[in-house]
């Protein structure tokens, strides 16, 4: 079994939109989150989805999945304070769910990445099924440097094996529930993602190379660029390019 878990929980203060959370900000008509479920709803490989959620919009999602009429969006989970916390509310609910998390795969994803497709999710679950982990990657096309608190440059990493982590990030559920478990005995709470996190205590982490244009939408400047991409995908198909 393989589950998409979805987290919606940002608040756009960097989109400096006022009115809407960024993933509720609409394009073409349909909302940024609905275009990214949809490569979920349609994939063969996706059995499920969960959404996380802030609390307050909870009731205008479920609204949209009516709207668009979405069948496999499972579970609606508030979210918490952090990232980190908020994906762990998911998990948990997954796990109370399923019969068997050691063969449950999780597809780890932002809401506000939309620009994937159904190959990516599909090698994903394949690299899961092969090597017990998928962080989806693009190669670094440009130098990468490391700083020091004083911002002078301490390591100039080799660009040719510098690569940029994205989603989704991809495990089994018995693996990824109990990185977070540790992580909350720890008192670890707001690890910048699932990779970090699964690295922290040890599991080896295999990535899947995903298309360039797979961006996160965190900026009026990133609104743009999708905007942009998605007009030429459906010019494409208009013109049969």
């Amino acid at each position: 079994m393989a589950i998409a878990l979805v987290f919606a929980g940002g608040t756009g203060s960097r989109m400096n939109s006022k009115s809407k959370p960024k993933q509720f900000l609409s394009l073409f008509g349909k909302p940024i989150l609905i275009h990214t479920l949809e490569h979920f709803e349609y994939s063969s490989e996706i059995d499920y989805i969960a959404v996380v959620c802030r609390d307050n919009w909870i009731d205008y999602l479920k609204q949209q999945l009516a709207h668009y009429s979405f069948k496999k969006v499972r579970w609606i989970v508030p979210g918490g304070e952090t990232g980190q916390r908020s994906i762990y509310n998911g998990l948990q609910v997954i796990y109370n769910s399923v019969d068997n998390p050691n063969d449950t795969i999780v597809l780890i994803h932002d809401g506000v990445r939309p620009l994937i497709n159904d190959k990516l999710i599909s090698d994903n679950v394949q690299a899961v099924k092969n090597y017990g982990s998928a962080i989806t990657v693009t190669k670094a096309i440009e130098t990468v440097i490391n700083t020091n608190d004083e911002n002078e440059i301490v390591d100039i990493p080799n660009r040719n094996y510098a690569k940029i982590a994205k989603a989704p990030q991809s495990f089994y559920l018995a693996d990824i529930i109990v990185a977070h478990e540790k992580a909350i005995s720890d008192n670890i709470v707001n690890m910048v993602d699932s990779a970090s996190l699964m690295m922290h205590y040890g599991y080896k982490l295999h990535t899947v190379d995903g298309p360039v244009e797979n961006i996160k939408i965190t900026t009026p400047s990133d609104y743009y660029i999708f905007r942009a991409i998605y007009e030429a995908r459906e010019n494409s198909q208009i013109f049969g390019l």
